[in-house]
C-alpha cells in the first residue's frame, strides 16, 4: 500500500463518483477504478458499493476513510517539518553565553530577533566561561558560543571569530583618590590592590589584568579573588581594592562604586562565536546570519 492509494481513495470517497475524482486526481477513470481494486484486494474488504446509479461506502470504508485522511494529514506534516527542519526552523540549539552578555544588548538583541525568525526552535541556554564553553563545543555538547577570547590554544575542529568589543572598566571607590578622574591611565595604578577571578576560572580577564599591568611596567597585586563579577563589584563598594571587567556592567549600580574609563591601548574585552568546523547544519546558519546582521562586523 502506498500514500497515492489512500490519495485514490479518499478522493473517490469524498466525491463517490469516479470519474469525478479522476478528473480531481488528473488521471484517467478506469486507471483509478484499478487502483481502488488493487487496495480493496490488498486489505481483503470491499471499501465501496457501486451500482450504475451510485457509488457508497461500506462500513469498512467508512472506518477506513478515517485512517487514511489521518495518515495523509500525518505525512504531510511530516513532510513540512522535514522541509521546515531543512531551513533551520526547528530543531534545539544549545547556545553558551559569558556572565556579561545579559549586561549588555548583544545577547538580548540577539535572541530577540533570532525568535521572531524562528519561533519553533527550542533554545537551550548555559551561561559558562570561556574556557568551559570551549570544551563542550568540542565533546559536542555546544552548538555555538559566545565567548571572551583572549587568545590561546583552542581545541581541534573548534574556531573562534571576533565580532565585537567592549572596552574595559577600572571598577573604583567612590572615596578612593582617583575616583573623581573622568578616565585612568593603567601605570597610575601601580601600588593599588585588585580583585580578580580565581586562577582557573576560565575566563580572559585574569590575562588581560596582567597584560595591562605588564605594558604599564609593574605585576598587579592580587588581594582577592571572586568567580562572580557582580561579587567583585561589592567588594569595591566595601573599600578592599579595585576591579577590571567589562563595560556592559556598568549598569550593576551599588553605591560607593563608579566605572572609569581605561585610556591605554588595548583596553577591550573581545567578544567572539564559537563554533565547530564541521557543523554546517541550516539551524545553526540561521543563528549565525541573524548574529550577523545584529553584529556586521562579524565579517
Amino acid at each position: 500500500m502506498e500514500l497515492r492509494h489512500l490519495r485514490y481513495f479518499v478522493t473517490v470517497a469524498e466525491e463517490l463518483h469516479f470519474t469525478r475524482a479522476a478528473e480531481r486526481l488528473h488521471i484517467g477513470q478506469p486507471p483509478l477504478s484499478m487502483q481502488i481494486r488493487d487496495l480493496e484486494a490488498e486489505l481483503g474488504v470491499a471499501l465501496f458499493e457501486r451500482s450504475k446509479r451510485r457509488v457508497t461506502l461500506t462500513e469498512a470504508g467508512e472506518r477506513f476513510l478515517v485512517r487514511a485522511r489521518a495518515i495523509l494529514d500525518d505525512a504531510a506534516a511530516a513532510t513540512e517539518e522535514a522541509r521546515r527542519a531543512a531551513r533551520g526552523e526547528l530543531g534545539r540549539l544549545r547556545i553558551g553565553f559569558t556572565s556579561s552578555l545579559p549586561y549588555s544588548t548583544t545577547l538580548p538583541d540577539l535572541l530577540y530577533a533570532y525568535r521572531q525568525r524562528y519561533p519553533d526552535v527550542e533554545l537551550q541556554l548555559t551561561e559558562m566561561f570561556t574556557d568551559a564553553q570551549l570544551a563542550a563545543l568540542a565533546r559536542g555538547r555546544l552548538d555555538v558560543g559566545l565567548v571572551r577570547y583572549v587568545g590561546g590554544p583552542v581545541a581541534e575542529g573548534v574556531k573562534v571569530r571576533e565580532i565585537g568589543r567592549d572596552p574595559l572598566r577600572l571598577v573604583i571607590n567612590v572615596a578612593h583618590r582617583l575616583a573623581g578622574r573622568s578616565s585612568i591611565r593603567f601605570a597610575e595604578l601601580a601600588d593599588e590592590a585588585f580583585i580578580a577571578f580565581p586562577p582557573g576560572a576560565g575566563t580572559g580577564l585574569p590575562a588581560l589584568l596582567a597584560q595591562l599591568g605588564r605594558r604599564a611596567g609593574f605585576e598587579p597585586q592580587i588581594v582577592q579573588t571572586a568567580r562572580e563579577a557582580t561579587t567583585q563589584i561589592g567588594l569595591v563598594a566595601a573599600g578592599l581594592g579595585l576591579a577590571l571587567l567589562p563595560a556592559p556592567l556598568e549598569c550593576v549600580h551599588i553605591p560607593r562604586v563608579r566605572y572609569l574609563p581605561i585610556d591605554d591601548e588595548g583596553a577591550h574585552f573581545a567578544l567572539s562565536v564559537a563554533v565547530r568546523e564541521t557543523d554546517t547544519r541550516p539551524l545553526l546558519a540561521g543563528f549565525l546570519e541573524v548574529l550577523q546582521q545584529l553584529r556586521p562586523q562579524a565579517g
